[in-house]
């Protein structure tokens, strides 16, 4: 049975939603609770913004919005969807939108562990640094990679899910493994429909940031740091709720950020290969 590559979700944004329900818009309402508990603007960046959910929540709740993600095929959806934002294309790990234009960048659903290299990663802060005015917030939310320090390995036997959409039942095989010399978690899965279509293998991988890892560069690009910790958050058990105040550990298995800049953007080298690839 002959397997094509690709990734069956960035490509048919319909489905990716359809896997990933948030009809609460639980993480935009904790994106916006950050951005109203610290004092961001009304201008907001969104990095990574996929089907354009969070954006189109962020900008019915008064924000003005540019939402910003690498697939075309998101973008479209997004477009058509949800609609208001200004979606824009652009690889995060280098970005020009203007200087000083944001009062806040958000970036959501480990969006940020996207950019695997150290130079990719410094081309994302730098660029934010640059978009942000002073004062600007970032706002992330992503896998913590603290959580497998005196862990065992990923689980050997790939964990198998399965969902039905509009009558046809998509099973999902997938493996995860950890490459320590990278930083990256990776991961393989396969989808095979009950269509007839061919199974589809995707692979992808994340970069694991530490805690004191992440505050170091966060400081290194000009940012003040005002909460990092594992919970509670839009992805977390138990998760998020309206006025639940920030966590004071970063045990868990995400990690939830709130950095101010507090000056002009640095000139740090780096180098941009785009990362190939959205979640």
């Amino acid at each position: 049975m002959k397997r094509t590559t690709g990734n069956l979700l960035t490509d048919r944004p319909e489905l990716y939603e359809a896997r990933f329900p948030d009809p609460g818009r639980l993480a935009g309402r904790w994106a916006e609770d950050c951005l109203r508990r610290y004092g961001a603007g009304p201008a907001v960046l969104d990095l990574g913004c996929g089907t354009g959910r969070d954006a189109a929540y962020l900008h019915r709740a008064g924000h003005r919005v540019t939402a910003a993600d690498l697939s075309s095929t998101m973008l479209a959806h997004a477009r058509a969807h949800h609609p208001g934002p200004v979606y824009l294309q652009a690889d995060l790990s280098g970005f020009d939108f203007g200087h000083g234009v944001f009062d806040a960048v958000v970036c959501l659903d480990s969006s940020l562990l996207y950019c695997h290299t150290n130079e990719q990663l410094d081309g994302f802060l730098e660029s934010c640094r640059h978009a942000l005015a002073p004062g600007g917030l970032l706002v992330a939310e992503m896998r913590n990679g603290a959580y497998f320090l005196g862990r065992d390995e990923p689980p050997a036997t790939p964990a198998v899910t399965r969902f039905t959409w509009h009558g046809t039942t998509y099973r999902a095989t997938t493996a995860l493994s950890l490459d320590r010399t990278a930083q990256l978690l990776r991961r393989t899965r396969t989808w095979i429909a009950d269509d007839g279509t061919q199974p589809v293998e995707e692979r992808s991988a994340w970069r694991l940031l530490f805690p004191q890892e992440l505050r170091h560069l966060l400081t290194t690009h000009g940012f003040d740091v005002l909460a990092l910790h594992d919970g509670p958050g839009p992805r977390t058990e138990p998760a998020w709720r309206p006025g639940a105040a920030p966590g004071g550990t970063a045990e868990g298995d995400r990690l939830h950020l709130v950095a101010r800049c507090h000056r002009p953007a640095g000139r740090v080298a780096r180098h941009h290969p785009p990362t190939g690839e959205r979640p």
